[in-house]
């Protein structure tokens, strides 16, 4: 039986003598176009939503309803890295500077963050543990990932009626074969990862044929 989210961790911390403890999560590393956005979230304990897990685990009608639910009861912030900076510094700096932009954006400021991954932002120092599958783990991490999967989520739904044909409205920008088949019959949009291989491989037999 899958165990699910709970605040031990943040428990955890409490008896180190913290006392406002964040949740972040980063979502959209993989995708081959959109921002990868990071969000973080400060519980008060006494409200926690019922049903938090990884937001992977959970329906896009459960998210929403959670979405909704820790916005009205929690310390949250959205933040993201653009294309531009992930095609500049890399995905996993952009993933990591997301972070920071999150934790930053919170009403006050945090003295201990719980991190979802095996890699902590330099920003975050000493006062931080990185959680291997945190947002299975931690209902802080969890909460987080739903509100950072969910924006996205919206924002490409977004992009995709700007952009039809790429089927972002379903695949999130993830390289789909419906995503790679709208590449290769209407090409690279503003909102393409230059420096993803998918991308950077039809930019360069563009550029191969034009020459």
């Amino acid at each position: 039986m899958k165990s699910t989210p709970d605040y031990s961790f943040e428990t955890a911390a409490q008896a180190r003598g913290y006392s406002r403890i964040a949740g972040v999560d980063e979502v959209g590393r993989g995708p081959l176009a959109g921002p990868v956005v990071a969000a973080a979230v400060i519980f008060d304990p006494a409200r926690i939503p019922a049903g938090l897990n990884d937001s992977k685990a959970l329906s896009a009608k459960r998210r929403e309803a959670l979405y909704d639910e820790i916005n009205a009861c929690a310390d949250v912030s959205i933040a993201f890295c653009t294309v531009e900076e992930i095609d500049e510094i890399n995905i996993l700096q952009a993933s990591l500077l997301a972070m920071e932009r999150a934790v930053a954006g919170l009403a006050a400021a945090p003295d201990f963050v719980l991190v979802d991954g095996n890699k902590l932002p330099r920003a975050f120092g000493e006062n931080a543990q990185a959680i291997v599958k945190g947002d299975a783990r931690s209902v802080s991490i969890s909460a987080a990932s739903i509100v950072a999967k969910t924006w996205r989520d919206r924002l490409m739904v977004d992009l995709a009626q700007q952009h039809p044909g790429y089927g972002w409205e379903k695949n999130a920008g993830y390289g789909t074969a419906a995503h790679l088949s709208g590449l290769r019959d209407l090409g690279v949009t503003p909102h393409h990862r230059r420096s993803f291989k998918p991308i950077h491989n039809i930019l360069y037999q563009d550029k191969s044929v034009s020459d």
